[in-house]
C-alpha cells in the first residue's frame, strides 16, 4: 500500500532548471581516475593548471615482457588468515609460484571490480606532496550498471579512507561509454584506425589484415613528453575539426565483463554532448569467450575432472586460462594456421591420476575434432574452433547494434567509435563492419585499453561536459491522492477521517528515457502524518516502463529510500511542509530539502543499497 502518512502537497510534476541548487564543488589540484576493470585496472591523471595532459602508467611491475602493461591484471591474493597479499601482475607471479599444497589455503580472486590506491603513491611517483583534499578522485562503472552498484562502490570508496563521507563532492563516478565518448571527440588522427575509409592511415591501408592495423598504430611514435613512469599525452585533436554542431555518434564500449553503448549528439562551440538514447548493453563481454573455452575444456575431459582440477591445482588452472588469454589475442578472421595453448603439465598429469588414461586418449575419443593434441603437450585448435569460442558473444553484441540503430533517435550516425580491450579484436571489429554496411566510419582509438581511464580524467576536470542525459528508468513514490469514481480502481479505495483516498498511486519524479538537463531538478513537497515525526522515510519505486500508475504494477519495485531528517527543525506552522529537490541528470540521483517554514536546511539522502 502506499504511504497513508504521505501526501504530496505538490503532485503534478514541477521541474526546474536550477543551477544555483547544484554545489559549484571545491577547487582541485589534481584529478586522479581509477578504472577498475573486470579484467584489468589502472589509473590515470592531470594536474587541473595543465588539463589538457593526461598521465598514464607506462609500466606495471611483474608485467609480461614485451606487452605494454599499462594497466594490470584485477587480481587481488589474500594470506590464508584472509589478510591482503598483493595485487595484479604480484598476486598473479606470487600465486603461481606457491606450492599447490600450500596455494589452496590462500585466496586468490581474479576478473572483478575492485579500488586499491592511495594518494601516498601519487606523491612517491610525481615528486609532488599532495593533502589528500586537493585530489579529485573519479571511479569508472559500466553504464548499464543501476543505482546501488554505483552506491556500493562510492560505500567502497569511503570504507577504504579515499574520499570521507563529509565530503561527497571529493569522489565522482563517471559512466565508462560516456568517459570514452568525452576523450574520443579529442583524438588525433595518429592516435586512431579508421575501418572505413579508403585511403592509408597511421601507414595502414584498410586492406591489410584489421590486426596488423592496430599493431602499427600502437607502433607509431607519439608526440608527447615522456618519463620513466608515466606517459603524457596531449589531449587536443584534429577529429575536433571534422565534427559539426548536431552530430551524432555511438560509441561501443566492449569491455572484459560488460558491453556497453551510449548515443551523443555535438553541441558547439563548447563541444558539450547530449545522450540521446539511454545507456544500453549488457553482460557480452570479452569473459564470455573464456567460459566459452572453459565449456569446450569440460567437453573433452569431463565436468569431474575440471571441477576438481580447480579445486586441487588453482595455480595450475589459472595459468592455462593465462596460456589461453595470450592466444585468444592472436584469433583473426583470415588466419589459417593452428592456435596451440599450452597445456600445464600438472592438467596432464592430474587427469592421467584422475581418469587412468591420457590427455591424448582423452581428445581422441571425445567427438570434438577440430582441437588435436600435438607432441609437444598442447592443445592444437584450429581457427575455425576458436572462432567459434568468439561467436556467441560477439553475436550478442551484433544484435545488440542492430537493434540500437533501429531506434529513430539512433539515425545519421556520423561515427560509431570501438573502445575497451574487446575492441581490439579483429573477428569483433569484421562482425561491426559487416553489420553496418558502411552506414557510420568506425573508429577504433590506439591503446583502446585506456580510453575510458584519459577519458575519466577529462570528465573529473569538467563534469558538466555532458549537459543532456537519458534516464535509465522511471523512478517515482507511492502517494494517496483523492479518489476519483470511475478512474481509479475500486480496489484501491482508502477512507481515511471521511476522506475518500485512493491508494498506491505511483507519483513519477522522472519518466524511463526521459530527457534531463545536467542540474535540473524534480520539486516534491511532502507533509509529515503526525506534528511530533523527527523522520520521514519514502519509499522509491523504479520500472523499466515509461509510463506508470500504481506502484502495484507488475515490473514495478521498490529500489530505494529517501530518508528527511527533520529534527532540529521545529517549526510552529499548523502545517510542516517539506520540500525536497532531486538532481536526476547527473551519474548518480542527489536529494536536497528544505523546511519551508523555517527556511533551514533538511538533511536528506537516497538509501539504494538497502534494498
Amino acid at each position: 500500500m502506499g504511504d497513508p502518512g504521505i501526501t504530496p502537497l505538490s503532485p503534478s510534476h514541477t521541474q526546474q532548471n536550477d543551477t544555483d541548487q547544484v554545489p559549484s564543488g571545491q577547487s582541485f589540484v589534481v584529478v586522479v581516475a581509477i578504472d577498475f576493470g573486470t579484467t584489468s585496472s589502472g589509473y590515470a591523471y592531470a594536474f587541473t593548471k595543465e588539463p589538457e595532459c593526461i598521465h598514464t602508467m607506462r609500466r606495471w611491475e611483474g608485467g609480461d615482457p614485451g606487452v605494454s602493461n599499462q594497466k594490470t591484471p584485477t587480481t587481488i591474493l589474500l594470506t590464508p588468515d584472509r589478510k591482503f597479499h598483493s595485487f595484479g601482475y604480484a598476486a598473479r607471479d606470487f600465486y603461481h609460484d606457491l606450492d599447490p599444497s600450500e596455494s589452496k589455503h590462500w585466496l586468490y580472486l581474479e576478473k572483478f571490480k575492485m579500488k586499491l590506491h592511495t594518494t601516498a603513491e601519487l606523491s612517491d611517483q610525481t615528486g609532488g606532496d599532495f593533502d589528500n583534499n586537493d585530489v579529485r578522485w573519479v571511479i569508472t562503472v559500466p553504464a548499464i550498471w543501476k543505482m546501488p552498484a554505483k552506491q556500493f562502490m562510492r560505500e567502497a570508496a569511503y570504507k577504504s579512507a579515499l574520499v570521507s563521507r563529509e565530503n561527497p563532492e571529493q569522489l565522482i563516478i563517471a559512466l565508462e561509454p560516456e568517459a570514452a565518448s568525452i576523450y574520443c571527440r579529442k583524438l588525433r588522427l595518429h592516435q586512431m584506425v579508421d575501418l572505413c575509409t579508403q585511403t592509408t592511415q597511421n601507414g595502414f591501408s584498410p586492406t591489410d589484415n584489421v590486426g596488423s592495423g592496430m599493431t602499427q598504430a600502437k607502433e607509431h611514435v607519439r608526440r608527447n613528453r615522456q618519463s620513466r613512469t608515466f606517459l603524457v599525452e596531449n589531449v587536443i585533436g584534429e577529429l575536433w575539426s571534422e565534427l559539426e554542431e548536431g552530430d551524432r555518434y555511438v560509441v561501443v564500449d566492449c569491455g572484459g565483463g560488460t558491453v556497453d553503448l551510449t548515443v551523443h549528439q555535438i553541441r558547439l562551440p563548447e563541444g558539450h554532448l547530449k545522450e540521446l538514447y539511454k545507456a544500453s548493453g549488457g553482460p557480452y563481454g570479452s569473459l564470455g569467450i573464456d567460459y566459452e573455452f572453459e565449456k569446450l575444456l569440460c567437453k573433452i575431459f569431463g565436468q569431474d575432472f575440471i571441477d576438481q582440477f580447480k579445486i586441487k591445482r588453482p595455480a595450475a588452472w589459472v595459468d592455462l586460462m593465462i596460456a589461453f588469454e595470450s592466444r585468444k589475442r592472436a584469433a583473426a578472421p583470415d588466419r589459417t594456421n593452428p592456435l596451440n595453448i599450452n597445456l600445464p603439465f600438472s592438467f596432464i598429469d592430474y587427469y592421467k591420476k584422475f581418469r587412468g588414461h591420457s590427455v591424448e586418449h582423452a581428445l581422441r575419443k571425445s567427438n570434438v575434432d577440430f582441437v588435436k593434441w600435438s607432441s609437444q603437450g598442447m592443445l592444437r585448435m584450429s581457427p575455425d574452433a576458436m572462432n567459434s569460442l568468439f561467436k556467441p558473444t560477439i553475436d550478442h553484441i551484433i544484435q545488440h547494434l542492430r537493434e540500437l540503430f533501429e531506434k529513430p533517435e539512433v539515425s545519421d550516425i556520423k561515427f560509431l567509435f570501438l573502445v575497451g580491450g574487446f575492441a581490439e579484436s579483429p573477428l569483433l571489429q569484421q562482425a561491426v563492419q559487416n553489420m553496418l554496411q558502411g552506414r557510420s566510419r568506425i573508429i577504433i582509438p590506439h591503446d583502446v585499453g585506456l580510453t575510458i581511464l584519459k577519458g575519466a580524467v577529462l570528465f573529473g576536470l569538467d563534469p558538466s561536459i555532458i549537459k543532456v542525459r537519458r534516464s535509465p528508468l522511471t523512478y517515482g513514490v507511492g502517494v494517496l491522492n483523492r479518489f476519483v469514481e470511475g478512474k481509479h480502481p475500486p480496489e484501491k479505495l482508502l477512507v481515511k477521517d471521511g476522506t475518500r483516498w485512493c491508494t498506491d498511486v505511483f507519483d513519477t519524479f522522472i519518466a524511463a528515457d526521459q530527457s534531463v538537463a545536467l542540474g535540473e531538478m524534480v520539486k516534491r513537497s511532502y507533509t509529515p502524518a503526525k506534528p511530533s515525526q523527527q523522520v520521514i522515510v519514502i519509499h522509491v519505486y523504479c520500472s523499466e516502463k515509461e509510463n506508470v500508475g500504481f506502484i502495484s504494477e507488475p515490473g514495478v519495485r521498490k529500489c530505494g529510500t529517501l530518508r528527511l531528517d527533520v529534527t532540529g527543525t521545529e517549526s510552529t506552522a499548523p502545517r510542516r511542509e517539506i520540500q525536497t529537490l532531486m538532481q536526476f541528470g547527473d551519474t548518480e540521483i542527489r536529494a536536497m530539502a528544505v523546511d519551508v517554514s523555517t527556511g533551514r536546511t533538511v538533511k536528506s539522502s537516497i538509501d539504494f543499497l538497502s534494498h
